[in-house]
Formats: structure tokens, C-alpha cells, sequence
């Protein structure tokens, strides 16, 4: 493609390393990049509330698609502009229907919520477990937990791997909601209907005055397909799963070997 005119990253397992961090490479092509004028929109699973560590180092002000599109976030203003939710009939439904296939599952929930408001944000069921650690869990009745909008349902099987969770839901729910995951620990993330990383970028690209073609894009995981398939060039890491190399207009290298930098460095 041409000099894109906007990058859309996933974060966890593309543009931070194995250990968690920017690396200098990967910031060096980030900075050339905004010099030129071209803006990077993180495009992520994670809650605004775990945008800062990434954005502070990068010097990101701009815009980042959060909760796999359901939540648009200006990282600068601190605010949401966009929140695509699904409300407590619809949770409890699909929590009740996912016994069937996932019994045993345990649920967590997440909520739109800013500001000093973040202590309540994930609701988690008694006997759930965070892939990535406890800290934040907030352990209320499978009641309470479905009894709010939410950006994400979060179900959790420990006896299952995440692809076998979301082949045996979506059977069951078919177009009802959106069903993904972003990890293959026994996680899949439920969102409402036509909510994707895709939908997400798309508000940004609107809002920006940029179209698809003009975008490049970066992902390692399921949650990300809908949006490689989406950007102009959709570029899999290295370390991405085979339906996500599969989807993708090419295979750069791995996170830990500055596989986005690596891409960039061809225009900046």
C-alpha cells in the first residue's frame, strides 16, 4: 500500500513485547510516524483504565478503540464518545444459555464506567478467575454481576480452551450477540451484536475523515480478524494464531522481534 494514513494496533501481544513494554525500536517508528502527520489508534480488548501504560510512553492523545469496539475512548479529553452495551435481559439470557453447553462456567462483566467509577468497573461471580490476575474483581451474585449494562460478558471454563468455548456459544447464539476471545485460556468475550474491533475502528476512521483503504493494521489474536480483514493491509504478527495469520494480507515478525516497527519502518 501507499503511506498509510493511519495505524490501528492491537496491544497485547503486538505492540508491547513479551515482557509487557514499548520497545525503543517499536517508539521510534510510532514517533517518525506521528511526525509525518499519521495518527495510531490502539484497537484493544482492554478497558480505557488500561490504556494509560501504553499511551503515556507513546504519547498518545488521539483516540483508542477499547472492549474489542464496543467502547470508543478519547485518551486525551479522559471521556467516551461512543459506549455500545448490552442490557441485563440480554446477559442474563445468554448466561443462561451458555449453561447448557458450558457448565461449570463462571462470569464476569465489565462495565462503561471513568474516572473514580473504575473501582466498580468488572463485576466477577464468586469462584471467577481473571487470566490476568484478581486485583480488580469485585465478587458479587451471578444476579448482581448480569443486573447492569455491560460492555463485555466474560464467561469462564478452566477445564476448556477459549476456541472450544466460543465454537460450542456461538452455535448456541448464534448472531444474537458477538462472541470472541482474546486469550486461549478457557475466556470468551461476549459483546453486543455486529460489535467488533472493525465496527469500532470504522466510528474512528468516520470521525477522522479517513477511509479503510488508508488504514494498516496489526493483531495476533481472534478478537482481531474482523479488523484485519477491515483495514487496507491487514498485517498478522508473527506469534498469531493461524486464523489470524489466515485473514491477513501478510505475516510480519513476532511481538518480541518488533514485528510492528518492522512494517512501519518501509514508509517511516
Amino acid at each position: 500500500m501507499d503511506t498509510p494514513r493511519l495505524i490501528a494496533s492491537d496491544v497485547d501481544g503486538t505492540l508491547i513485547d513479551p515482557h509487557h513494554r514499548l520497545t525503543e525500536r517499536t517508539l521510534a517508528a510510532l514517533r517518525r510516524a506521528r511526525a509525518a502527520g499519521v495518527e495510531l489508534v490502539l484497537v484493544t480488548g482492554r478497558p480505557p483504565r488500561w490504556i494509560p501504560p501504553v499511551a503515556v510512553p507513546a504519547e498518545l492523545t488521539g483516540y483508542a478503540v477499547c472492549a474489542n469496539g464496543a467502547l470508543v475512548y478519547h485518551i486525551g479529553d479522559g471521556e467516551l464518545v461512543s459506549a455500545h452495551t448490552l442490557d441485563p435481559l440480554l446477559l442474563h439470557d445468554v448466561a443462561h444459555a451458555l449453561e447448557k453447553v458450558l457448565p461449570g462456567m463462571q462470569v464476569a462483566t465489565e462495565r462503561p464506567v471513568l474516572g473514580d467509577e473504575t473501582a466498580g468497573a468488572l463485576a466477577s461471580e464468586h469462584g471467577y478467575h481473571n487470566p490476568w490476575g484478581d486485583e480488580e474483581s469485585r465478587f458479587l451474585p451471578r444476579a448482581e454481576v448480569l443486573g447492569e449494562p455491560a460492555t463485555k460478558l466474560l464467561v469462564r471454563h478452566r477445564g476448556m480452551t477459549s476456541a472450544e468455548m466460543a465454537l460450542a456459544a456461538r452455535e448456541l447464539v448464534g448472531e444474537s450477540v458477538d462472541v470472541t476471545y482474546s486469550t486461549n485460556s478457557g475466556l470468551i468475550e461476549i459483546s453486543a451484536a455486529g460489535v467488533t474491533k472493525a465496527s469500532g475502528l470504522a466510528e474512528v476512521t468516520t470521525l477522522l475523515g479517513v477511509d479503510a483503504a488508508g488504514v494498516v493494521a496489526f493483531g495476533d489474536m481472534n478478537n482481531d480478524v474482523e479488523m484485519l480483514r477491515w483495514a487496507g493491509l491487514g498485517v498478522a504478527m508473527g506469534n498469531a494464531s493461524a486464523e489470524v495469520k489466515g485473514c491477513a494480507d501478510e505475516v510480519t515478525a513476532t511481538n518480541g522481534e518488533d514485528g510492528v516497527a518492522l512494517v512501519l519502518e518501509r514508509w517511516f
